[in-house]
C-alpha cells in the first residue's frame, strides 16, 4: 500500500474512532433480535402479506427461509437515466422467487434531473432532495419487513440519497441496481461548441436544441463523466453493485442477467444465508478512502466532495477535504472523460472500463483490496468483466491487460497526470475545492481583480454587456445551502470558457456549486463558511484583487485592508427571493437547519 493511503486512512480511522464505535455498537443491536420480521405481530405481518400472490406468502409465512427483499425505485419518466427503471421491479421479483425469496416495491423516492433544472428556480431543491430521499427512503425500510434491500438509483442526488438511508438500516444488505448510459450520441466536444457559441450570441435557440436532443437521446444515463457516472463509478469501487455493471447500456443484451443477478446476490448475503454481509459493516473507513481515490482517478463530479463527507457520516466515519487533497497528492488521473477530455463514458469502457481502471490502482498500492463487498471478501471481484456464454449465462473473464484506448484511459506507470482531480485551497476567505483535472496547467494560477455578483443571472448580463472582457475572478456569492439551497451554477461555464478562450485570465470563486459538468475554467466552490453565514466572502468588494493558486492550494484577497474590514459594516445579504415559489417555501426548515459545504450540507439528523 503506498504510505499516504495508510497513513490517510489511519487518521481518519483515529478521528472517527468514537463514532465508528457507537454506529457499530447500533448495528449489533439490530442484529441481536435476528431478523426484524420474526418480532413483529401476526397483525403487522398480516398488513404486509396482505396484497401479495399466494407464492409469496408461502415463502414470506415462513420467515426464517425465504427472504423479503426491499425494493427502493427512483423512476420516473423525466430522467432519462431512470426510465428503464419502470419493469425493473418486475423482472427484480420474478428473479427473487426463482430463487425462493420475495421482493416488495417498499417504496419510492423523488428524482429530479439537474439536467431540467439547471438555471431554473427548481435548482435550489436540487441538493435538499439528496436529504428529502434518504428521509423517503428511511420511511420505506421503516416497516422493519425486510432482509435486504434492492436500489434502484443513479443521477445525481438520489444514490447519495439511497446511501445514506441504507446505511442507517446498516444491519441489513443492499445492493444497487444500475441501468446503463444511453449510447453515444453527437460528441460532447461538439455539443460544448454549440453552448457557446449560444451564449456569445452566434446561433439561436433553435440551433442550440437540435444539438441538445443530439446529445440527449433516448433513455440511459447521460454519457459525460458528470455526478449520475460518477455515482455509478463510486458504487462499483466501493463494491456496492455488480462488478462491471455500471456502464452497460440499457438495450445491451448483458443489462437483464445483470439485473437479475443483482437480485440473487442481494438474497445470498441477508442474515439468512451464510454470506451474511450488511451494508453497515461492509462500508469502513477503508471503502471510503477507495471511494475517494476513485473520484480523484477519474476526474470525478466536485459534487461529491460534499456527498462523501454526508454518506461517510451515516456510517459513523469523518472525512474532511484535507484527507481529499492529501490522496489527490498521490493520486494519479487514469481517464480522459469529458468534460476532462473529448471522449464519452461508453468510450470508457470500451477502453477497458473500471476492472481495468480498479486492478490499475489496486496494484499501484492505491485501494484497499482487503474490505469486503457484496461479492465476498476481497477488491479482486472487481478486477474481472461480465460476459454472456452461447447459452446466457453471466461468466467472468479477467480486465484485459492493457488500455484499449489510451487516449481515453491510461495505465497507472503513464498516467495523464501525476495527480488526482480536486484540490483544496483556503486562505483568508476560508475553504474552498477546486476542480484540476480538466483545467490547463497554466490556468492553475489566477490573481485578478474581481467582480461580485450575488446570481447567475447578473454574470450573464454583464457578460452579454461586454463588461468582462479583461482580466477577471468572478464572485458569486449568496450561494450556499443556508442562503437558497445551494444550486449549480452550471450556465456560468460556456460564457467564462468563452472568455478564457479570448485570452483572458478567468477563475470563478463562489460558495455554491458548479456542477459534475465543471471544465476548463479554474473554480473556488462550496466555499465555506458560506457568505450568509458572515463568511469572508460577503466581505469581498469589487476592484479587490483575489489570487486563487492551484499549485500551493492557497485563495486569498490580496487587498491591503482586507484583514481590517468588519463583517458588521455589511449589510446582510437579501435571500428573500429564494424563499419562496416552486414549493421553495417547504424548504425552510432545510435551509435554516443545512451545515456548512465542508461538513456535509446535510440538513438532517443522522446521530
Amino acid at each position: 500500500m503506498h504510505p499516504v493511503i495508510v497513513s490517510v486512512t489511519e487518521r481518519i480511522k483515529q478521528r472517527s474512532r468514537q463514532t465508528r464505535a457507537a454506529y457499530l455498537q447500533r448495528i449489533a443491536d439490530d442484529l441481536a433480535n435476528g431478523p426484524v420480521r420474526g418480532q413483529l405481530s401476526c397483525t403487522n405481518l398480516a398488513h404486509d402479506y396482505a396484497a401479495a400472490p399466494d407464492n409469496d406468502k408461502l415463502i414470506l409465512k415462513s420467515s426464517h427461509r425465504g427472504a423479503n427483499i426491499g425494493i427502493v425505485t427512483a423512476y420516473n419518466d423525466v430522467l432519462s437515466a431512470h426510465a428503464p427503471y419502470q419493469g425493473y421491479p418486475d423482472i427484480l421479483k420474478r428473479a427473487l422467487l426463482k430463487a425462493g425469496h420475495v421482493g416488495q416495491v417498499a417504496g419510492g423516492v423523488p428524482a429530479m434531473c439537474d439536467g431540467v433544472t439547471q438555471g431554473q428556480t427548481g435548482m435550489e431543491l436540487s441538493l435538499f432532495s439528496r436529504d428529502v430521499i434518504a428521509m423517503s427512503t428511511t420511511i420505506a425500510l421503516s416497516h422493519q419487513v425486510f432482509d435486504g434491500a434492492l436500489m434502484l438509483g443513479i443521477c445525481d442526488k438520489i444514490v447519495p440519497g439511497l446511501l445514506m438511508a441504507a446505511l442507517r438500516f446498516g444491519h441489513i444488505p443492499a445492493v444497487f441496481v444500475p441501468a446503463g448510459p444511453m449510447r453515444s450520441g453527437i460528441s460532447n466536444q461538439a455539443k460544448a461548441k454549440v453552448r457557446q457559441a449560444f451564449a456569445a450570441g452566434d446561433v439561436g435557440e433553435e440551433e442550440l436544441l437540435d444539438s441538445e436532443m443530439k446529445s440527449y437521446h433516448s433513455s440511459g444515463t447521460c454519457t459525460f463523466y458528470g455526478t449520475a457516472n460518477s455515482n455509478q463509478m463510486l458504487m462499483e469501487i466501493m463494491g456496492l453493485q455488480l462488478p462491471g455493471s455500471s456502464f452497460v447500456n440499457p438495450d445491451d443484451a448483458l443489462r437483464q442477467p445483470l439485473t437479475e443477478l443483482a437480485a440473487q446476490r442481494v438474497s445470498e448475503i441477508t442474515a439468512l444465508a451464510p454470506d451474511y454481509t450488511p451494508i453497515g459493516q461492509m462500508v469502513d473507513e477503508r471503502t471510503i478512502v477507495n471511494g475517494i481515490v476513485g473520484l480523484l482517478a477519474t476526474g470525478g463530479s466536485t459534487n461529491h466532495s460534499i456527498h462523501l463527507i454526508a454518506i461517510a457520516r451515516m456510517a459513523g466515519i469523518q472525512i474532511d477535504w484535507q484527507d481529499m487533497t492529501d490522496l489527490s497528492d498521490v493520486t494519479p488521473a487514469l481517464t480522459r472523460v469529458y468534460p476532462n477530455g473529448s471522449a464519452d463514458i461508453n468510450a470508457f469502457h470500451q477502453s477497458g472500463g473500471m476492472a481495468f481502471l480498479m486492478r490499475e490502482l489496486a496494484d499501484a498500492g492505491l485501494l484497499h483490496t482487503d474490505v469486503k463487498t457484496i461479492m465476498g471478501n476481497g477488491l479482486h471481484h472487481y478486477f474481472q468483466e461480465p460476459w454472456l456464454d452461447d447459452h446466457g449465462v453471466i461468466q467472468w473473464r479477467p480486465a484485459v491487460s492493457e488500455s484499449l484506448d489510451l487516449s481515453v484511459l491510461a495505465p497507472a506507470h503513464a498516467p495523464f497526470m501525476r495527480e488526482g482531480g480536486m484540490k483544496l485551497v483556503h486562505g483568508n476567505l476560508g475553504r474552498a475545492m477546486m476542480k484540476v483535472s480538466a483545467v490547463p496547467d497554466d490556468r492553475w494560477v489566477i490573481e485578478a481583480p474581481v467582480r461580485v455578483f450575488t446570481d447567475q443571472e447578473q454574470v450573464l448580463a454583464a457578460y452579454k454587456a461586454d463588461q468582462l472582457n479583461c482580466d477577471v475572478i468572478v464572485v458569486v456569492k449568496g450561494q450556499g445551502p443556508r442562503a437558497n439551497g445551494m444550486p449549480e451554477l452550471h450556465q456560468l461555464t460556456p460564457a467564462l470558457t468563452n472568455l478564457q478562450d479570448k485570452g483572458f485570465r478567468v477563475a470563478l470563486v463562489t460558495d455554491g456549486r458548479l456542477s459534475g459538468a465543471s471544465g476548463k475554467i479554474p473554480a473556488a466552490i462550496h466555499l465555506s463558511p458560506e457568505a450568509l453565514v458572515d463568511g469572508p466572502l460577503h466581505m469581498v468588494k469589487d476592484g479587490d484583487v483575489i489570487r486563487l493558486d492551484g499549485h500551493a492550494g492557497t485563495l486569498n484577497v490580496l487587498t491591503e485592508d482586507f484583514a481590517q474590514r468588519n463583517i458588521s459594516a455589511f449589510a446582510p445579504l437579501d435571500v428573500s427571493s429564494s424563499t419562496m415559489g416552486v414549493g421553495r417555501e417547504l424548504f425552510t426548515v432545510f435551509r435554516r437547519n443545512a451545515g456548512s459545504a465542508d461538513e456535509g450540507a446535510i440538513s438532517i439528523g443522522w446521530e
